[in-house]
C-alpha cells in the first residue's frame, strides 16, 4: 500500500580517507552492515537496494554487495547521477517504499577516489595516448576551453565570483574565511578525512587551483562509503520502541535537474536548479528555511557553498555575503552549516557524499553527535550537486 510517511531506521558512513586495503565492495560491505546494525534489522528485511557508484566502472555494485552480504533476490537499482548519486540512490529506496512496492529499503553509495586529482569531463583517452572525440559534435573536449572550463575548481571559481559581480561583497579573503569554518568544524568529526584546524593565513597561503579556491577550499577527493536503510511508517510502528525513537523521518526527498531556459543549455545554472529543488522540499516538508537547525550543504569548494546560501533560501536573495559574515554558519550560529567539516575536510567520495550528508544531520537529530552536537535540533536539510545537471535534497525531522 502507497505510503508518504518514510523513515530513516539505520544509517552509517566509514571513515573517508585513503583505504588502500579496501577495494569498493569491502567498503560498501561496511557500511551497509554498519547501517543494518544501526537499524536492528538484517539484509533479509530489505525490498529494494538503490546502489550508487559513479567511478566504480563495472555498473553493478548493487549486485556485487549482495554477493558478498547474501543475495536475496530483491531489485537492485544502480544509479549513477554525479556528485548526486549517493542522494539518488536514496531516492530510489524511498519512493519504492512511498510506492508501497517495500516495507523496507537500502540505499547506499560508495567510492574509491584517493589520489584521482582535479576532475573534469568530456574527454576520453585511448589507451594508445591519442584523444578521442567525445563531444556530441565531434570535440575532442565538449566545453572545456572553448566556451568556459569543465574543470570543477575552474566551474565553481567562476560561479563565485559571478555571484559576487553581480551581488557585491566577495572577496579572496572571505571565500577564505568559509574554508576557515569549515576546516574548524573538521576537528570535531572523527570520520572526516582531514581533522586539521587552518589558520586563514595558511589557506590563503596554500597553492592556488582556480582563483579565488586554494587547496584547502577544495573537496578532498578520498575513499569511502556510506548507507541508510528506510522503513514505511506502518512497517516502523510494528518495531521496538527504541527502534521508533531512534527513527528519522525524511519530510521531503527532491531530485531536480536543469529546467530549460533561453539561453545555453550546456553551461551548468547551479543556482536556479537548487532554487528550485529547495522551494520543492520546503513545500513538501511543511517547512521553511528558518526552521532548520543545521545544514549540511554541497560545498565542493568555498565559492560554491557562499552561493547555495542564497540558492536554498538561508538568506535574503544577495544576501550570502552578509549572511556569513553575521557568523550565522558557525556551529554555534543561527544556522549552523557543514558541522560535519563538509566536503573539504570531511573529504568527497562522490557516490556517497549525498547519503553521508544525511548521516551527519541523522545524527544530531538523534542527539548523538558528541562533541559537535547541535543542542536541541529537530529538523535539517541536506543538499548535493552533481553537474550535468542534479541536485538532490532531503529534509530530515527528529522523531516525536
Amino acid at each position: 500500500m502507497a505510503t508518504d510517511d518514510v523513515w530513516i531506521l539505520g544509517i552509517h558512513m566509514t571513515k573517508f580517507g585513503k583505504h588502500p586495503d579496501k577495494d569498493l565492495t569491502d567498503l560498501s560491505s561496511e557500511a551497509v552492515l554498519g547501517a543494518l546494525g544501526d537499524g536492528g534489522v538484517t539484509m533479509k528485511d530489505m525490498g529494494v537496494i538503490g546502489a550508487g557508484n559513479l567511478l566504480g566502472g563495472g555498473g553493478g555494485a548493487g549486485q556485487a554487495l549482495q554477493k558478498q552480504l547474501g543475495q536475496t533476490g530483491i531489485p537492485v537499482y544502480n544509479v549513477s547521477n554525479a556528485c548526486a548519486t549517493g542522494a539518488t540512490a536514496l531516492r530510489v529506496a524511498v519512493m519504492a517504499v512511498k510506492a508501497g512496492e517495500a516495507d523496507m529499503g537500502l540505499a547506499f553509495g560508495v567510492e574509491k577516489l584517493s589520489g584521482a586529482g582535479l576532475l573534469s569531463g568530456g574527454t576520453r583517452k585511448e589507451d594508445d595516448g591519442t584523444w578521442s572525440p567525445s563531444g556530441r559534435y565531434g570535440a575532442v573536449a565538449a566545453v572545456d576551453g572553448r566556451i568556459g572550463t569543465e574543470i570543477m575548481p575552474g566551474v565553481f571559481a567562476q560561479i563565485g565570483m559571478e555571484y559576487g559581480h553581480r551581488y557585491g561583497g566577495t572577496s579572496f579573503e572571505l571565500f577564505a574565511k568559509i574554508s576557515e569554518k569549515n576546516h574548524a568544524h573538521s576537528t570535531l568529526n572523527p570520520l572526516a578525512a582531514y581533522t586539521k584546524r587552518m589558520s586563514l593565513e595558511e589557506i590563503m597561503g596554500d597553492v592556488m587551483i582556480a582563483y579565488p579556491n586554494t587547496r584547502p577550499m577544495c573537496s578532498a577527493n578520498c575513499d569511502g562509503a556510506a548507507a541508510a536503510v528506510v522503513v514505511s511508517g506502518s512497517k516502523l510502528k510494528t518495531l521496538s520502541l527504541e527502534q521508533q525513537k531512534r527513527a528519522v523521518k525524511i519530510s521531503a526527498s527532491i531530485l531536480t535537474t536543469d529546467p530549460w531556459e533561453e539561453a545555453c543549455q550546456i553551461l551548468p545554472d547551479v543556482n536556479t536548479l537548487t532554487r528550485n529543488a529547495a522551494n520543492q522540499a520546503y513545500e513538501q516538508a511543511g517547512v521553511g528555511p528558518s526552521d532548520l537547525d543545521l545544514v549540511e550543504l554541497h560545498d565542493c569548494f568555498a565559492t560554491a557553498e557562499l552561493v547555495h546560501y542564497d540558492n536554498l533560501m538561508l538568506c535574503e536573495q544577495g544576501g550570502a555575503v552578509d549572511f556569513f559574515n553575521s557568523g550565522a554558519t558557525w556551529r554555534d550560529g543561527t544556522m549552523p552549516v557543514n558541522v560535519s567539516g563538509g566536503l573539504e575536510s570531511k573529504g568527497h567520495p562522490i557516490a556517497a557524499t549525498g547519503i553521508a550528508n544525511v548521516w551527519e544531520v541523522a545524527t544530531h537529530l538523534r542527539g548523538e553527535a558528541g562533541d559537535r552536537q547541535i543542542a536541541g535540533a529537530k529538523v535539517g536539510l541536506t543538499h548535493v550537486i552533481g553537474l550535468g545537471s542534479a541536485c538532490g535534497i532531503h529534509i530530515l525531522e527528529k522523531a516525536a
